[in-house]
């Protein structure tokens, strides 16, 4: 008995030590090769085109009667003479959908890069912006405008690097293609004919670079420094409908059990319920990394996040946020219907939530635990449409390594980092065709830069703006 006793104390002080240890040994990994040297380019050229995008409303929508085709044709017919040089060297493959396809020929060949982007923006509250969202206005150093963050900056990025490359004789060593949607902002078809063309024609790319994460400060505990976050995967989506109904009634003698009322306790229950946290692959080595620049208290979790899932787990479901989001499936709730009529009990009440899925979940595992956490036989519960997680990428190849070192180059003192992008993008496509794509829209925003993108007051630094073309230009000089 004493013997025991005298064993256990031992044992608590090596566990920890070790775990102490760990942390101690816990230290940065090399970051991606920086290279030396300014880009030179025409910084107020490369503000003045996006300046000129900006200022067509190409606006999508699901019911394509608001649409208006002449914008976005206007737009395309405005490249040559934004891009006179792609327009003369490039060869342009116009595909259903809006797909447009640049393609300039590599000194050899061999898997080519593809850069994407989409051209399309979300509608416009006018009424509720400071300035007009489609002219282009630039004030207190900034444009304003829908798509100057997404992603008419990165649009503009692409082909103005381009532009500015070819105009100095400049050929990549193996092909590239420019791969742009117009109607990405409503899951439009355009992207998936572009794979379609590159499947058909058997082109597997050396790697993809789509919107996705950016460089951000004040994002992951304990990191004090600028964090470039590539995304080497997105979370799946689901919206689900659930509804009750019932013989309906008058307001003065309600019945237990009405529509409405079930569904606030299916509702209460669910978000009492969240899913399960996983530790995904992409999670986990954006912990790997960046929890290494991290303090000591939580290198101490980070380098023993086996141990402290739990703990972490706990932080998460109280904090909320991209925290938590990173590490479970989510559940929002975003839309009810009821009566009518104030004082009428609805014969029908339905609600829809948003699931955005974990890599380790999928829809039909979403629909039953969501059909379990209801408990309740009476809400029917269906799944409208959605789509599972996307193919997790490598960061072990050179097409990580090019893309990484550009961050790194363009943002100079920046941690990067993969990292799991909670929202979903045209790149998922691509899935079907490779294991090496990456998800990075190429600015460093703040936290209240990044509130503005499909809300009001849109706008983009002129510095960010041109360091987006920078950034392009490191980029394509390295394929």
């Amino acid at each position: 008995m004493w013997h025991y006793l005298l064993i256990l104390p031992a044992a608590i002080v090596i566990f920890l030590a070790v775990i102490i240890i760990r942390a101690l040994c816990f230290k940065p990994k090399p970051q991606p090769a920086v290279t030396e040297g300014e880009e030179v380019f025409d910084r107020e050229r490369a503000v003045s085109c996006l300046q000129t995008l900006v200022r067509f409303k190409t606006v999508s929508y699901r019911d394509k009667s608001l649409e208006n085709e002449e914008e976005f044709e206007a737009l395309v017919d405005a490249l040559p003479m934004l891009y006179p040089h792609v327009a003369e060297h490039l060869i342009l493959h116009r595909l259903p959908d809006r797909a447009l396809l640049f393609h300039w020929k590599g000194k050899t060949e061999g898997e080519p890069g593809v850069l994407m982007a989409h051209y399309d923006v979300v509608p416009v509250n006018e009424d509720a912006w400071d300035l007009p969202a489609f002219e282009g206005i630039i004030k207190d150093g900034c444009l304003w405008g829908r798509g100057t963050l997404d992603t008419k900056v990165t649009f503009n990025g692409i082909l103005f690097a381009a532009d500015h490359l070819l105009a100095e004789g400049f050929q990549p060593e193996s092909d590239l293609y420019f791969a742009f949607s117009g109607g990405e902002e409503v899951n439009g078809q355009g992207a998936v004919h572009i794979v379609d063309f590159f499947e058909s024609h058997g082109i597997t790319p050396a790697f993809v670079l789509d919107e996705g994460g950016a460089v951000v400060e004040n994002v992951f505990p304990g990191v004090k420094q600028p964090c470039g976050l590539i995304g080497i995967a997105e979370k799946g989506m689901l919206d689900v409908r659930y509804t009750v109904k019932s013989g309906g009634g008058h307001a003065s003698a309600p019945k237990p059990g009405a529509p409405v009322d079930r569904l606030a306790t299916a509702c209460t229950r669910i978000l009492k319920s969240p899913f399960r946290a996983k530790l995904t692959p992409p999670v986990a080595e954006m912990f790997d990394t960046l929890g290494r620049y991290s303090s000591f208290l939580y290198k101490v979790i980070f380098s023993n996040i086996r141990l402290f899932l739990p703990v972490l787990d706990a932080i998460c479901k109280k904090s909320g946020g991209e925290l938590n989001a990173l590490m479970r499936t989510t559940v929002a709730f975003t839309q009810m219907e009821g009566s009518s009529a104030s004082n009428v009990i609805p014969p029908k009440a339905s609600m829809v939530s948003n699931i955005r899925l974990n890599p380790a979940d999928d829809m039909e595992g979403a629909l039953a635990y969501l059909k379990k956490a209801a408990d309740d036989a009476k809400v029917e519960i269906e799944a409208l449409h959605g789509m599972n997680p996307s193919r997790i990428s490598r960061t072990d190849c050179k097409g990580w390594d090019k893309v990484a070192s550009a961050v790194a180059s363009t943002w100079r003192g920046c941690i990067v980092s993969p990292y799991l992008m909670v929202q979903c993008s045209d790149s998922r496509h691509y899935g079907r065709i490779s294991d090496r794509v990456y998800r990075f829209s190429a600015m460093d925003l703040t936290a209240e830069e990044r509130a503005t993108i499909h809300g009001n007051n849109e706008r983009i630094r002129l510095e960010a703006a041109q360091r987006t073309a920078e950034f392009y230009i490191r980029l394509i000089k390295e394929c």
